[in-house]
C-alpha cells in the first residue's frame, strides 16, 4: 500500500498539465514534447497483451466514458497528448470519443467482444519499459468510509477542516500552516470551517491519508468528501511511524493491521499519529465519486493513479499483475489519477473502491508487474 499518496498531492493545484491531459510540452501540429529519456516504448500486436482476451472489457466502458468527458470539454484541440507524438492531440482523442459515444451510448448494453473490437480498431498498443526494465510496482488505494455527524455530539468529536479562507494550501510559495499537533490541539480553531464531526481519530488519520472519503451518517445517509489542500508540511507514513517505535514485526506494515493496533491501543495512538505533521483539509463533493486529479469520478478496479511525465491523463493501458493473493490483474484500465508517491515509469495505483472490501484488498497490495499503453493509431510515431 502507498500509504503517503492521497495527502501529499495537492489535487486542486495539481497544475495546468495534470489537468489539460497532457505532458508539459508544445502544442500540436508543431513539434511534439520529447519523451523522456528513462521511458522506452514499443508498439506490440493487441495478442501480446497477457489475458487480454479473458478480461470483461465492457466493464470499463463507464471509466473510459469520463475520460471522454473530459477531453470533449477541452477547447485546446490542437495540443499534444504525449508521450511524444504516439498520444496524438486532443483532437485525436475528441474523434476516438465520439466514436465510443456513437458505438457504446449509455443507454446500450455492450459486450467486452465488442469493445475489444472496437479498441483493436483503433488503438496502438505499446509496451512500456524502465531504461530497459519492463517491470514496475503497483500498489491499491481505497475510498475510506468513517462514521459521522453534521454536528459536534458526544459520540462525534475530531474535526474535518476545510482549508482556512483565504489560505492557499500546498504550494511552496507560501510558509506552511500549523502541524498536525498544533491543529488538533486548536490551532486553526475560529480560522477553517469544519465541516462535520467523526467519531474515531484514527479512521479521520486514514481518510486524510487516503484523500478523499465518505462519511457515514447517523440516518444511514453518506456524504462524501474530497482533498481540499494541506498544511504543506512533509509527509510521514503511519507505517514507517510505528516501525521506527519497533510495533511492526515482519508482514506486518499493512494498513489493514496499523489501523487495528492504533484502534487497540488508543493510549498511545495519538501521541503516534502525531508524528506525522501533514494534515489534510477537505471539502464537500456532490454527486459521484471520488473525484481524481482528472476531475472525473473514479471507477473502481478499472482507474489508476499514474505519473502524468510518463502517462497522460486519460488514456486507458492494459495492466498485466497480480492482486495481493497473488491472482492475476489483468485488465483494462485508465488513468485518471496522480499522487506524489506515484513516481516512475512503471508505477500505478489501483483504485479498489469504497469499505472494507476494498480497504482489504488495497492494504495489502505491493505487486510487480508491467503495463501497455493504448494510444490513437493514427499518430505518427516519434521516439
Amino acid at each position: 500500500m502507498t500509504v503517503s499518496v492521497r495527502t501529499v498531492l495537492p489535487r486542486l493545484l495539481a497544475g495546468v498539465c495534470l489537468l489539460a491531459l497532457a505532458s508539459c510540452g508544445g502544442r500540436g501540429p508543431g513539434e511534439p514534447p520529447p519523451i523522456p529519456s528513462e521511458q522506452h516504448l514499443k508498439p506490440v500486436s493487441f495478442s501480446a497483451l497477457p489475458g487480454w482476451d479473458q478480461d470483461m472489457q465492457a466493464e470499463a466502458l463507464p471509466a473510459l466514458r469520463r475520460s471522454c468527458d473530459s477531453f470533449q470539454r477541452r477547447p485546446d484541440a490542437s495540443r499534444w497528448v504525449g508521450p511524444g507524438s504516439l498520444g496524438g492531440t486532443v483532437e485525436d482523442w475528441q474523434r476516438f470519443c465520439s466514436d465510443l459515444h456513437r458505438e457504446f451510448p449509455p443507454s446500450r448494453s455492450a459486450s467486452s467482444a465488442s469493445v475489444r473490437e472496437f479498441l483493436e480498431a483503433r488503438m496502438q498498443p505499446w509496451s512500456v519499459s524502465s531504461s530497459g526494465r519492463p517491470s514496475g510496482t503497483f500498489t491499491g488505494y481505497y475510498e475510506a468510509e468513517l462514521k459521522g455527524c453534521l454536528k459536534k455530539t458526544p459520540r462525534c468529536q475530531v474535526p474535518l477542516y476545510g482549508p482556512p479562507p483565504g489560505v492557499v494550501t500546498d504550494t511552496r510559495k507560501v510558509p506552511p500552516l500549523p502541524s498536525r499537533a498544533a491543529i488538533e490541539n486548536g490551532a486553526l480553531n475560529g480560522r477553517a470551517p469544519v465541516l462535520m464531526y467523526a467519531e474515531d481519530p484514527v479512521d479521520v488519520h486514514i481518510m486524510q491519508i487516503q484523500g478523499s472519503g465518505r462519511v457515514i451518517l447517523p440516518d444511514g445517509k453518506a456524504q462524501r468528501l474530497g482533498f481540499a489542500g494541506s498544511n504543506g508540511h512533509a509527509f510521514k507514513g503511519l507505517g514507517r511511524i510505528l516501525l521506527d517505535h519497533g510495533i511492526l514485526g515482519p508482514g506486518q506494515a499493512t494498513m489493514p493491521f496499523i489501523r487495528a493496533w492504533l484502534k487497540e491501543n488508543p493510549d498511545r495512538a495519538g501521541a503516534l499519529m502525531r508524528e506525522n505533521p501533514r494534515y489534510t483539509f477537505f471539502r464537500v463533493i456532490r454527486g459521484d465519486g471520488p473525484v481524481g486529479a482528472l476531475s472525473v469520478p473514479l471507477t473502481a478496479r478499472r482507474s489508476i493513479a499514474v505519473d502524468p511525465r510518463y502517462v497522460p491523463l486519460g488514456v486507458p493501458l492494459w495492466l498485466n499483475s497480480v492482486d495481493p493473493d497473488h491472482k492475476p490483474l489483468r485488465r483494462l484500465m485508465v488513468a485518471q489519477d496522480t499522487g506524489s508517491a506515484i513516481k516512475g515509469v512503471v508505477r500505478g495505483d489501483f483504485f479498489w473502491g469504497p469499505g472494507e472490501q476494498a480497504l482489504a484488498k488495497a492494504g495489502r497490495m505491493k505487486s510487480a508487474g508491467t503495463w501497455y499503453l493504448l494510444l490513437p493509431r493514427q499518430s505518427a510515431p516519434n521516439h
